[in-house]
């Protein structure tokens, strides 16, 4: 394909990831003709979700990854005398010390051919020497940042994608009843539980099934289709940047959509479950009545605590944490409040900071659920691919599999990222229904180090198979993935063994399989990081350590404005019946490439997607 491409375009996009995804679909609505290449063969770069067996290609991919230099390279022929080119390394960077181990017993009986399959306990993989091509005369390649090039010169193309296949918006509660409206007319449809349970074994025979409840690693191998585990762990804020560009771009069409079930606090060695609406803190037995209604007053204060600037001018200049010492809140609510509703630490954030995030995150609760977070079926590399739908609706071309091997993109960033991706067998704090979509704020145990956010996901969230969960652990790095979060794993699970299979009274969940890595956080890179850099280029960064995905979109927007000055980003796209394409040829290629008609045929009658307020829902 790539040999065939036209030889012009408008705007030229390197990498999949989410902020180049959304500058791309913005670039092509407003009528650019769009390039968007990868050199990967998969949507999302270090934004991508993988299933089990995907994962294992992944780490694969990375063991064996060399950057391979070639000394005389077919395109340094087509360099003009009055040109500069500069080589870009193959080799990605921006992942260091991947480490696996798997605690789940090895079922022998059973003949499972996977290609990269682990061998049990403490299989250790590190892909990338840390020190290794630090000082590189090469710059990093489109792998570790992704750029934008502006371009003029116009052409003609046709649209083209191979993108997965829609997505809806579903609402938390699986319990099969009708979709209810919420708050500004947005319409949310309920969970249907259709999963099939084929590897859960259901003989009444003992002598057959003497340990229960027993996971294999053969059956996580054989049922690696239903994981999808991503490389990033965000939440969407309900009333976040993200969700209204989802909504004002109908992008949202595309996608599907689950309340997080509760907010969980880690205190004095044992998980709680944190009362944050109205409602919870009422109900709350954890709270005495002086507590609820201390809470309850503190809170509505945060909801308008610009309109009261004589309760905190005062105490600007110190951390969040010292502010709540000197209102009125027992110790257990300024941890509640510290910890898990203003999400931080007591040293990372000062009194605004802090105010800022509660009122925000008081402000989403109520719009699709009892939580301020919606989690996106399927994981959250469908953000990437659903925005790569929209650009190619209005003609973008994508070319997978096809590495930019001269462009100037990323610099060297410090600052790193740790990630844990782990599979147990159940929930951190037990509950009527086993279908819990828990974010948990571990605070840091040591001078020096960062507070780890849990988020834990269930089966119905179609990432991981049923009866077991998939545990997603992100900090900013003070050392490597391992031992950063090692720590905070050792607390919450229990490394799975045979003898602890029979204990049923065991508090802590078992751990089948682990994943450590390091990531980059290039968040800070931005176009004035470079000299003299020519001005039709633009640099987007990769993912950041935040819990949101407002960085990117604030990204995506600002490079598109510098694009296109003049243009709305990313506006509603026009009725399908309303589309007129000039020339047969072309309406005709559109017919067969345009994911419109596809989308209508493949959404459920009853199904409704995040609707503008404004606009009734397709």
């Amino acid at each position: 394909m790539a040999d065939n491409l036209p030889s012009e375009f408008d705007v030229i996009v390197i990498g999949t990831g989410l902020p180049e995804s959304i500058t791309a679909a913005a670039c092509s609505r407003s009528g650019q003709r769009v390039l968007h290449v990868d050199s990967r063969s998969y949507y999302g770069g270090n934004w991508a979700s993988f299933s089990f067996s995907g994962l294992l290609s992944w780490l694969k991919e990375y063991q064996e990854n060399s950057d391979i230099v070639n000394e005389n390279p077919a395109w340094q022929e087509h360099i003009l005398e009055n040109e500069e080119a500069i080589a870009l390394s193959r080799k990605d960077k921006t992942i260091q010390h991947v480490e696996v181990f798997c605690y789940a017993s090895q079922d022998l009986h059973e003949d499972v051919e996977e290609t990269g399959a682990l061998q049990k306990n403490h299989a250790s993989v590190t892909s990338v020497n840390p020190t290794e091509g630090e000082h590189s005369a090469y710059l990093p390649s489109e792998d570790e940042s992704s750029c934008t090039v502006s371009c003029q010169m116009p052409t003609e193309q046709t649209p083209n994608s191979d993108l997965e296949s829609s997505l809806e918006i579903n609402d938390v509660e699986a319990t099969g009843e009708e979709g209810k409206c919420c708050d500004d007319k947005t319409f949310v449809k309920s969970a249907s539980e259709e999963e099939t349970s084929e590897n859960v074994l259901t003989t009444e025979d003992t002598t057959l099934q003497p340990k229960k409840n027993r996971i294999t690693y053969s059956q996580i191998i054989k049922e690696g289709r239903r994981f999808n585990i991503d490389l990033v762990s965000k939440l969407l804020y309900s009333r976040g940047l993200l969700i209204d560009l989802l909504i004002k771009s109908n992008v949202s069409r595309y996608a599907e959509f689950k309340n997080i079930t509760r907010i969980l606090a880690f205190r004095e060695g044992r998980v709680e479950q944190v009362p944050c609406s109205r409602a919870d803190v009422f109900n709350s037995k954890q709270l005495t009545m002086v507590e609820k209604r201390m809470l309850m007053k503190f809170l509505t204060f945060c909801m308008e605590y610009e309109k009261h600037p004589d309760e905190y001018k005062a105490y600007e200049e110190i951390t969040f944490s010292e502010y709540l010492k000197t209102q009125k809140l027992t110790p257990n609510l300024q941890y509640f409040v510290l910890h898990s509703i203003a999400m931080t630490s007591e040293t990372a954030s000062n009194t605004i900071d802090g105010l800022k995030a509660t009122k925000n995150f008081l402000h989403c609760l109520g719009r699709y659920g009892n939580t301020p977070f919606l989690f996106p079926l399927y994981g959250q590399g469908e953000l990437p691919q659903c925005f790569c739908r929209m650009c190619a609706v209005f003609g973008g071309i994508y070319c997978l599999r096809h590495s930019v091997q001269c462009l100037v993109v990323d610099k060297e960033s410090r600052k790193q990222i740790s990630r844990s991706v782990l599979i147990t067998d159940r929930s951190v704090l037990k509950a009527d229904s086993d279908q819990q979509i828990s974010i948990l704020t571990v605070p840091a145990m040591e001078t020096g180090t960062f507070a780890v956010r849990v988020i834990e996901l269930c089966s119905s969230t179609m990432t991981c198979m049923k009866g077991t969960y998939l545990v997603h652990l992100t900090c900013t790095s003070s050392k490597t993935a391992r031992e950063d979060l090692e720590p905070v794993v050792q607390k919450l699970f229990t490394p799975y063994t045979e003898t602890e299979i029979e204990n049923e009274e065991d508090e802590k969940p078992r751990l089948l399989w682990a994943l450590y890595f390091n990531m980059r956080d290039s968040s800070d890179v931005s176009r004035n990081s470079y000299n003299d850099l020519p001005s039709n280029i633009y640099v987007c960064s990769g993912p950041d350590c935040g819990l949101g995905n407002d960085n990117a979109v604030k990204q995506a927007e600002t490079l598109f404005q510098q694009i296109c000055p003049n243009e709305d980003f990313c506006p509603p796209p026009p009725n399908p019946e309303d589309i007129v394409i000039d020339g047969d040829s072309l309406q005709s290629e559109a017919s067969e490439s345009s994911f419109i008609p596809e989308v209508n045929s493949e959404t459920p009658k009853e199904s409704r997607s995040l609707g503008n307020p404004e606009q009734s829902s397709q």
